[in-house]
């Protein structure tokens, strides 16, 4: 089996790690110089952070190419992932520069954060072989990823994928009707928009705000996510108590709701001198180590309880161990 991974950036790069760790042959597309350096970088600490996470083995590692061109990338693929800049023209400028090479059955997947894919596939005659895969940094690591189907996408083409990302560990979580943004990334910018909202009016710094997710309710959410977490919150009597009690301080002037700040120049030196003090001591590549590091330590433990991603975890290591044993 073989992927096409067109566009290795952070996320491409992560695509293409998940892939062949799982056995997946890849064969990446992207015209920077840089790319097999970034690809390079990213394979050596998916290989650390994966062989810490399993207590099973995986698959032989596939065999990773570099493509000349963006339609010899796609012309043998099992699948084909997308993960270029979030502009929707030039996402389209691709897609019809590889529409005439695509393998018939073959799905044509955009990592988009934000766009639907009836949006992408406007004017492709491959329309039905067109939807949303939408993951999360580091993709090599973290399991879920949101499947979107597009007014067009055949049935069919969704089925295969949910099987295929399976296949190599993730967790599809079918997105009911497509909308901007998702489900995740609504959630997100939500959060984010309130977070630059403390900011700006000098409430709290980016190292507080981190300090009271991390220490706080980020904690619950890793084990139980928001809506469990709010049910215990409402003792015995549930959801039901909860929403009583705390549902009429929805309407209470506690947020800024869709009141965005302007990213002035003074707002953003800000958010970068006080990111720059609360971590400006380490490159990327260290954070990077050090919250892969975390989370296959978080995951471990979550997976003693089978809860949250410790139970999905569970879930890929009992197929690993029984793909070894139909190969034996």
């Amino acid at each position: 089996m073989q992927a096409a991974i067109l566009g290795a950036g952070v996320i491409g790069c992560g695509w293409a790690a998940r892939f062949l760790l799982h056995g997946w042959d890849v064969i990446v597309y992207d015209a920077d110089p840089a790319a097999p350096g970034r690809m390079s970088q990213t394979l050596d600490q998916a290989r650390f952070s994966l062989t810490q996470l399993y207590d099973a083995e995986l698959p032989s590692e596939g065999q990773l190419n570099h493509a000349a061109s963006v339609t010899e990338a796609v012309a043998n693929a099992d699948w084909i992932q997308e993960s270029i800049p979030e502009l929707l023209s030039i996402k389209r400028d691709l897609y019809l520069a590889i529409q005439d090479a695509l393998p018939a059955g073959t799905p044509l997947a955009s990592s988009t954060s934000g766009f639907k894919p009836t949006d992408l596939a406007s004017d492709l005659s491959c329309a039905d072989q067109m939807l949303v895969c939408h993951p999360f940094n580091p993709v090599y690591l973290l399991p879920v990823v949101e499947v979107v189907a597009g007014q067009r996408t055949h049935q069919q083409t969704v089925n295969k994928a949910i099987e295929i990302l399976t296949d190599i560990g993730m967790k599809p979580v079918t997105v009911r009707r497509e909308i901007d943004a998702h489900i995740a990334d609504r959630l997100l910018e939500a959060l984010w928009r309130e977070a630059l909202w403390l900011v700006a009016d000098d409430v709290a710094t980016t190292q507080e705000i981190d300090e009271v997710m991390r220490n706080g309710f980020g904690l619950r959410w890793a084990q139980m996510g928001l809506f469990e977490t709010y049910r215990i919150a409402g003792g015995d009597a549930g959801m039901q108590h909860f929403l009583a009690q705390f549902g009429p301080a929805l309407a209470w002037p506690w947020s800024k709701l869709t009141d965005v700040p302007e990213l002035t120049a003074e707002l953003v030196d800000k958010i970068a001198a006080q990111s720059d003090a609360q971590s400006g001591h380490l490159s990327i590549a260290e954070l990077e180590r050090q919250r892969d590091k975390n989370l296959v330590a978080i995951i471990r433990a979550l997976k003693d309880t089978n809860s949250g991603a410790g139970e999905h975890v569970n879930a890929v290591e009992a197929m690993l161990h029984n793909g070894r044993a139909d190969r034996s």
